[in-house]
């Protein structure tokens, strides 16, 4: 697959979530909007997890990746992913990812894949009490591309944007865990926990690292539940965690972000999530 400048309406999730192999070990994404703006975080981190599990061995799948955003980026020009194998193990393999674009590094990834195995399971925290997708309204995701959104009420009821809703992908999606580990990143990047934080919707800004640790399968073209909660905001940065769960109840992921929380600047506008 080639270069290709799209029109924003064009694109689908699976076009996002593509990377072509350019040399051993660097990969470039393929679609490229014909109006610049903003890259989007959970963009970036799923096309680096899809180039880092192109190189691991067959059968291992992501169970948790680090990453730190360093730079902002354009969705109208190429990212280079540049993976480093830094470990090859009887069970887990070890990754490091480089992402650049005009020849700056706008972002680095850890991630690890294991083998999957069929250990003890156990679920503590119970599913909160919400009504299904089905029954509740529509939201749109700015720059979301073939997502579905359906939110309950909320916790902050003014906030601009929801910390709990259900989410799936728009599109089927190929009988593939890493494409589905790759859209639940991508999803996991959206909205914040901070805005449940007394003036969070005005102050919390840029992210500065994310995490995600993958604990169950699931397919991302169903519903899944993510529920985002403040944990302390202190130095200029705030931090929340999330989960995501299944319908059934099962926490498939948990993550954590840390995001800029500084007081705008005079006439600045109300940013999207």
């Amino acid at each position: 697959m080639s270069l290709e400048s799209v029109p924003i309406t064009s694109a689908t999730l699976l076009d996002l979530l593509e990377v072509e192999q350019i040399d051993r070990d660097l990969h470039r994404s393929v679609v490229l909007f014909d109006e610049p703006f903003s890259l989007y975080g959970g963009q970036v981190a799923a096309q680096a997890l899809h180039a880092a599990g192109r190189t691991v061995p067959q059968g291992r799948l992501p169970h948790s990746l680090h990453c730190y955003y360093l730079r902002g980026g354009s969705a109208a020009r190429p990212v280079v992913y540049r993976v480093d194998r830094d470990r090859d193990g009887r069970s887990y393999s070890a990754r490091r990812v480089t992402a650049l674009q005009d020849g700056e590094v706008i972002f680095t990834m850890s991630a690890s894949f294991a083998v999957p195995r069929h250990d003890a399971d156990h679920e503590v925290e119970p599913m909160p009490d919400i009504a299904p997708p089905e029954l509740l309204p529509e939201w749109e995701f700015e720059r979301m591309w073939s997502m579905r959104a359906r939110v309950p009420p909320q916790r902050t009821p003014s906030t601009p944007w929801p910390s709990l809703f259900w989410a799936r992908s728009a599109v089927e999606l190929p009988d593939s865990p890493l494409v589905h580990a790759c859209v639940l990143t991508y999803l996991s990047d959206t909205s914040s926990g901070l805005v449940d934080v007394p003036g969070g919707a005005q102050w919390a800004g840029s992210t500065l690292d994310h995490s995600v640790w993958f604990h169950r399968p699931a397919r991302l073209d169903e519903w899944v539940m993510v529920d985002l909660i403040p944990r302390t905001v202190a130095g200029g940065r705030g931090l929340y965690t999330g989960t995501v769960r299944r319908a059934d109840g099962a926490t498939v992921a948990t993550l954590a972000q840390e995001s800029l929380f500084r007081e705008p600047p005079p006439g600045k506008p109300l940013a999207k999530i």
